[in-house]
C-alpha cells in the first residue's frame, strides 16, 4: 500500500479532565502520568511513527505545563501550540487550529484516547470517497458511553445515533482526516461541538467516510479507563 500520511496533526489537548479529579489532580487530563510518562507522549511518539510532521496542540486548561514539557520540537517534529483564551468545544478547537494548516487534508485526534490505526490506510479511504471528514471506527460490545454510528458498505456514514446501550456497534474513535478547504467554507459559530453540530448535521448529505478498525481503543475518561491506560503502556 502506497504511505501518504497527512503531514499535520492536530491534537485536542485542552480538556479539563474534572472527572479524573480524584486521581490526577492539577494537569491537563492529556498529560495524567502512564507509567512515567505523560499520556500525551505516548499518543505524539504513535502519531510520529505513522508519519506525521508536524504536531498542532489545542491547549486550553493550565496549557503551560503542555508547552514547558515538550516545547517546540517532540523527537525531532515541530510543534505549534493553538491556545484557546476559553472553552471553544471539539468543533471550535479544531476550527481555530485548521487557520494555522496549510496541507489539504489534515488529520485531528483526541488528546484523551489511544487508538492505533493505520493512518495510510485512513487516507486512501477517505481520497477514494472524496469525503469531507473520514473517521476511525472501531465495533464495540457496549456503547453507553458513546454514540452508535450507521456506515453502508461503501465506507459512507449515514448516521450518528445519540448514546444508547446498544451492543456490537460501531463508534468513532477520535481520529479523524478533515478536508481543510471544504470545512472551512461553512459557517461555524466559534464555540460548538464537531460530533453533535457538524458531524450529526452532515451525515445525511453522505459527506463523511468511515474506516473501520479492530485495534484496541482507550478513553481516559473516567479513573476506571485511567487505570486501563496504565495497565496497557509499559
Amino acid at each position: 500500500m502506497k504511505t501518504h500520511s497527512p503531514v499535520e496533526a492536530i491534537v485536542l489537548a485542552g480538556g479539563l479532565g474534572t472527572r479524573l479529579r480524584s486521581v490526577v489532580a492539577d494537569l491537563p487530563k492529556p498529560m495524567a502520568p502512564v507509567n512515567g510518562r505523560p499520556f500525551l507522549e505516548w499518543l505524539l511518539r504513535y502519531l510520529k511513527s505513522q508519519g506525521v510532521g508536524r504536531f498542532l496542540l489545542s491547549v486550553g486548561y493550565k496549557h503551560e505545563i503542555i508547552v514547558e514539557t515538550f516545547g517546540d520540537v517532540f523527537e525531532s517534529v515541530p510543534v505549534t501550540y493553538i491556545v484557546e483564551t476559553e472553552p471553544l468545544g471539539t468543533g471550535g478547537a479544531v476550527a481555530l487550529a485548521l487557520r494555522s494548516c496549510v496541507g489539504d487534508n489534515v488529520l485531528t485526534v483526541n488528546g484523551d484516547t489511544f487508538f492505533p490505526v493505520d493512518i495510510a490506510q485512513l487516507q486512501d479511504i477517505h481520497l477514494r470517497t472524496n469525503a469531507e471528514i473520514t473517521l476511525a471506527l472501531k465495533y464495540v460490545a457496549d456503547a453507553g458511553r458513546y454514540g452508535a454510528i450507521s456506515m453502508g458498505t461503501d465506507n459512507i456514514v449515514t448516521a450518528f445515533a445519540e448514546k444508547s446501550r446498544q451492543s456490537n456497534v460501531l463508534i468513532n474513535g477520535g481520529i479523524a482526516l478533515i478536508n481543510r478547504q471544504r470545512f472551512q467554507e461553512r459557517q461555524f459559530p466559534d464555540r460548538f461541538s464537531l460530533e453533535q453540530d457538524y458531524l450529526a448535521k452532515i451525515a445525511a448529505q453522505r459527506l463523511i467516510a468511515g474506516a473501520v478498525f479492530d485495534s484496541y481503543f482507550i478513553d481516559m475518561g473516567t479513573p476506571e479507563s485511567y487505570a486501563d491506560v496504565c495497565l496497557t503502556f509499559h
